[in-house]
């Protein structure tokens, strides 16, 4: 099956979600209608002088699904398989998880067909530079706010800051976030993302009084954000038993301490390179290796999802022998595998709450950076506890109520919101 043909099911398996909010909401026909499609789709061609001289061109895409609750808000990601329907998609769920956490914006999306890892750091920036060149007519702090994803970071966003002021001739740092904080970033950024799915994890733990200590949790995707998750998770008492990366997986029983193996994952780039123990420090006893798609299939309390889409599905489902499942990555599992799991009493903490924390401290640094204020990391953290926690057991306390699923009351809680900003707009003939 081809990536284009697996894309075109990813969109149509997220709008299929949609369905059921739509009828035990009651939402009205011109709701449905609007939020069927996005808003804009730009395609671009971004163009790269390379080391050796020679010109490249790369396909990207800025796509605004939906700005009834504000600006557009969504990241940018760099991939070999990015195309217009995953961007498409991306921007559907950032416009639903913006809401759910009660967010002034809606969603947006961005990408480029490009493997960073083939570029030079020259050749990158050349690369982030054109992109908002591209863009630039579609973006700004009041029409659409880019922010780091895949494969794009800290410093891939200063220089996309820096580019945007260029064309602009002047300061606008509200109009990109994720930037370092010598650009006007926000303290807390980098962590937020894994911060915040700590959060819920925690609140759902906490409903199913389950002690941290006597949880176990496999984490699939050891990137920026599971590191952070992970960290944070083991500093709070969960034992972490596997994790994976796209070379493959690490399994002890005994528990793994994901800071030693982070510091040493970023000198030998995958995890199955490391040396856990020799000579002179041992950084993790007992070590198995996995296949990567293995971690999957264990035996544990939580199942974290910190890859990309589509990991769980029909063909794997029946394999997944974990408690409950907890989504850092947008769209995971899908919608043929969570019925599957929701028929096994299978909890799934759903990507538009669990991996919200990004976007809330995002939307701060844009707060910080209109009003010229800065604020410590204390504060930032403080502030996406409150929001994420309220708003999380606004979907957790919901599901409960009316006997559904957490993406279910998430969905209809992001769902809501929306519908009531579109007829609040006009132009319906028979709302009230």
């Amino acid at each position: 099956m081809s990536r284009q043909k697996d894309h075109a099911n990813l969109f149509d398996d997220a709008r299929s979600r949609l369905e059921d909010v739509f009828e035990a909401l009651d939402v009205h026909d011109d709701v449905i209608e609007r939020l069927m499609q996005p808003s804009l789709s730009l395609q671009v061609a971004v163009s790269v002088r390379m080391d050796d001289g020679r010109l490249r061109v790369f396909p990207g895409w800025r796509v605004q699904y939906d700005t009834t609750l504000g600006p557009a808000k969504g990241g940018i990601r760099f991939h070999p398989d990015v195309d217009q329907l995953e961007v498409t998609t991306l921007s559907f769920w950032m416009a639903v998880k913006c809401a759910v956490v009660d967010l002034p914006y809606g969603g947006g999306k961005g990408g480029v067909k490009v493997d960073p890892k083939q570029l030079s750091r020259l050749e990158l920036e050349r690369l982030a530079r054109g992109y908002i060149r591209a863009i630039a007519d579609v973006m700004g702090p009041r029409r659409d706010i880019p922010a780091p994803d895949v494969n794009t970071n800290a410093t891939v966003m200063g220089w996309m800051a820096d580019e945007y002021n260029h064309i602009v001739r002047c300061k606008e740092p509200a109009a990109i976030t994720g930037k370092p904080p010598a650009l006007g970033g926000s303290h807390g950024r980098v962590a937020a993302t894994g911060r915040g799915a700590l959060h819920v994890l925690d609140q759902w733990a906490k409903r199913e009084q389950r002690k941290p200590e006597d949880t176990t949790l496999a984490i699939q995707g050891f990137g920026n954000a599971a590191y952070h998750f992970a960290r944070l998770a083991h500093e709070r008492g969960y034992r972490i038993v596997a994790l994976s990366d796209s070379g493959g997986a690490i399994y002890s029983s005994e528990g793994l301490d994901p800071e030693p193996i982070m510091q040493q994952k970023t000198q030998n780039q995958r995890l199955h390179d490391l040396v856990y123990c020799d000579e002179s420090v041992c950084i993790a006893e007992n070590v198995e290796h996995l296949d990567r798609d293995d971690l999957l299939t264990l035996d544990v309390d939580v199942l974290v999802l910190a890859a990309l889409e589509d990991q769980v599905r029909g063909d794997n489902v029946d394999q997944v022998k974990a408690k409950a499942l907890l989504e850092i990555a947008n769209g995971p599992v899908t919608s043929q595998a969570e019925a599957a799991l929701d028929e096994r009493d299978v909890p799934v903490l759903p990507d538009v709450l669990a991996n919200t924390g990004g976007v809330i401290v995002s939307y701060y640094e844009w707060v910080q950076n209109r009003t010229g204020e800065r604020w410590s990391e204390e504060t930032v953290n403080e502030r996406l506890a409150e929001r994420i926690e309220s708003q999380g057991r606004r979907v957790l306390e919901r599901a409960e109520a009316e006997s559904i699923s957490y993406r279910q009351a998430a969905y209809r809680q992001g769902i809501e919101r929306i519908a009531h900003g579109i007829l609040q707009r006009g132009n319906c003939q028979d709302s009230e």
